[in-house]
């Protein structure tokens, strides 16, 4: 067994620690921003891109590098907004040309502190159209049009993802119109920007390949079908496949055999996780909205369609996958008075059926 994140201690006053493990993913990030060449900030511009008051210089965008690389931007799971972490978002990295993977609130942000850039994003798959998986769009395609931006932006996804970038252009119309007729500029964002509906299939379907990457997709089960019997909206998971490794994206999801599927054999599993006290104070909260007629309550969906460690550590170990990374955390932070939890109970509870590498993601943490 490999060695992974390990309990870790608490302080006097009930807060825990970081973990072993959790300083050495740390430096982990650290070292192959180096050794990327640039592709990501050099260890001291990560530093300082972490601290929320820092400057961050501009600068060129940073040379291609070879190889693969999971960069985490945002690993807050919720729709709500805090300051210590960013809201679902993802980048694989291959050879220098980032794929990114959902783009939740703070996502054009971290784009920037990692290095990564937003003018470099041309590839954009989203998991769900939940606010939270989807919220800086519109900012990164406007902010794109605005850099000058002349390659199309490509975003894949489920049912709505058209009408969502037709949505999102709509936002920055107006200051398209002014700065076209003040600025002089004369790229229509229609021609750049381009939504693709990818349909929700049990077995995996093939949604890209190029050069770099073969990228698949299947439906999970994030909208149940008590859900699903009422609307056309779907959840995917993605596989993007290159030529040194296979990373899966859960995306949201309770267990979902069709994600085990397409997680078969990858060498790393991108999961959100839900902590069982979590799952246990929905389950209350849910039985009582339901008692009191309200049987399709936020309760209920946070309990029936999220994944606590057990679960995670079931899909990847039937999944037979190398290492689970642990995204889109539930609770997203720790609040005074609020759900008492640590690291370790994420870690323990996925080795209770998995005995591969686990690691608790954090933002901006490359791996």
């Amino acid at each position: 067994m490999k060695e992974t994140n390990r309990p870790e201690d608490k302080s006097a006053a009930g807060e825990a620690l970081p973990s072993r493990r959790g300083v050495l993913a740390g430096s982990l990030g650290f070292a192959v921003g180096a050794a990327m060449g640039g592709l990501l900030a050099a260890p001291r511009a990560f530093a300082q891109s972490t601290a929320p008051s820092a400057a961050r210089p501009a600068g060129p965008p940073p040379p291609a590098a070879e190889g693969t690389k999971l960069v985490l931007l945002g690993t807050r799971g919720g729709p709500g907004v805090d300051l210590a972490r960013s809201q679902s978002a993802s980048a694989v990295v291959v050879d220098g040309v980032p794929y990114l993977v959902d783009c939740g609130y703070g996502t054009v942000r971290q784009l920037v502190a990692s290095g990564i850039g937003i003018q470099r994003v041309s590839t954009l798959f989203l998991t769900h159209l939940h606010n939270d998986h989807t919220s800086d769009i519109a900012a990164l395609l406007s902010l794109q049009w605005t850099g000058s931006k002349t390659a199309p932006t490509e975003i894949y996804g489920p049912y709505g993802t058209a009408r969502l970038v037709e949505g999102a252009i709509a936002f920055f119309r107006g200051d398209v119109e002014i700065r076209t007729v003040d600025e002089g500029r004369n790229a229509p964002p229609e021609s750049l920007y381009h939504g693709h509906d990818v349909a929700a299939t049990v077995a995996p379907t093939q949604v890209l390949k190029d050069e770099r990457a073969t990228v698949t997709a299947a439906q999970s089960e994030h909208f149940l079908e008590r859900a699903r019997s009422q609307m056309p909206h779907r959840a995917l998971a993605y596989r993007i496949e290159t030529k040194q490794r296979s990373i899966v994206f859960a995306g949201d999801t309770p267990y979902s055999k069709n994600l085990v599927e397409l997680a078969r054999n990858a060498d790393v599993f991108v999961c959100e996780v839900m902590a069982q006290s979590v799952y246990d104070l929905q389950m209350a909260r849910a039985k009582a909205n339901a008692d009191a007629g309200n049987a399709n309550s936020v309760a209920r969906h946070v309990a029936e369609t999220h994944s606590t460690p057990a679960v995670v550590g079931r899909m990847a170990a039937e999944a037979n996958v190398k290492t689970v990374v642990l995204n889109h955390q539930l609770p997203a932070a720790r609040v005074p008075g609020g759900v008492d939890f640590a690291i370790t109970n994420f870690i323990d509870g996925v080795h209770e059926q998995f005995a591969g590498e686990v690691i608790v993601g954090q933002d901006l943490m490359v791996l």
